[in-house]
């Protein structure tokens, strides 16, 4: 049998080592294709038995699934869809928690990356900025923020820290689908628009200066503004809703002539 002269133990082993380790530092994401076969067995500079083997490691332990296409990386921890997730957010007090448990771990995430990113990361977070801003100038609501999505997770990135980037990778599906975080209302509204605009700058900026204070304190900052946007929005809709119950008796009453609308008789 091939063995590995590196690690010990056998070729297909040692591949399957080498792609585990990829999908663990986020190199290769959930969803993601792998290479044809034998393209894949060059880059790896292995025979596509032992490719094959490794590859059917990786299946066993449902780190990687066939489908028509070839392989793909298994859908790990890309999104959280539990069904305690909608309960999570149909309880206000329990969205709080997760707010605030974003608000720590945002802030942690930006100062790392303040204090770690490389060029490659830097490159990504202009990409996303910049997406960001054009997004922003051409009144673009759902691609300007699916752009702040993406900006977060490439903060999660430059931090270098494993299981920020796993977890809050997870956590940014929900907020693409606005689960818990109705994003759709968040960027409909032209001055949050603006303020959100400002402070992923201002996030983007101190992790680009490596400032660690500056990139902690922005990314704070930004969540609990959203949080407070998020209560606004909340708290507007109900007023709305009530207004709306004494137009007609809240459906239950006949009114009166002269007292708003007038019932069915």
């Amino acid at each position: 049998m091939e063995q590995d002269p590196i690690k010990g133990g056998s070729v297909a082993e040692g591949t399957a080592r080498h792609l585990k380790d990829l999908i663990l530092e986020g190199s290769l994401s959930p969803g993601d294709l792998l290479l044809p076969e034998r393209d894949l067995a060059q880059r790896l500079n292995v025979s596509r038995p032992t490719l094959r083997q490794g590859m059917k490691i990786l299946e066993e332990e449902g780190l990687l699934v066939a489908s028509g296409n070839g392989r793909t990386v298994a859908p790990l921890g890309r999104e959280i869809t539990d069904p305690l997730i909608a309960l999570i957010a149909s309880h206000a007090e329990v969205v709080d928690d997760y707010l605030e448990f974003r608000a720590t771990t945002e802030r942690m995430a930006a100062r790392l990356a303040a204090a770690r990113a490389n060029a490659v990361d830097r490159d990504r977070l202009t990409a996303c900025m910049a997406r960001i801003d054009r997004a922003h100038e051409e009144g673009v609501h759902q691609e300007e923020a699916e752009a702040d999505v993406d900006l977060h997770v490439a903060v999660y990135e430059a931090s270098h820290n494993l299981v920020v980037l796993h977890t809050m990778r997870a956590l940014s599906g929900m907020l693409r689908q606005g689960v818990i975080e109705n994003r759709e209302k968040l960027f409909a509204r032209p001055e949050t628009r603006d303020r959100l605009r400002a402070q992923h700058r201002a996030i983007y900026e101190s992790v680009m200066a490596g400032d660690i204070e500056a990139a902690g304190e922005a990314a704070e900052a930004h969540i609990h503004y959203t949080h407070q946007a998020l209560t606004e929005i909340k708290a507007a809709e109900a007023r709305l809703q009530v207004s709306l119950r004494r137009l007609n008796g809240g459906s239950v009453a006949v009114r009166r002539k002269g007292a708003g609308i007038e019932g069915e008789r």
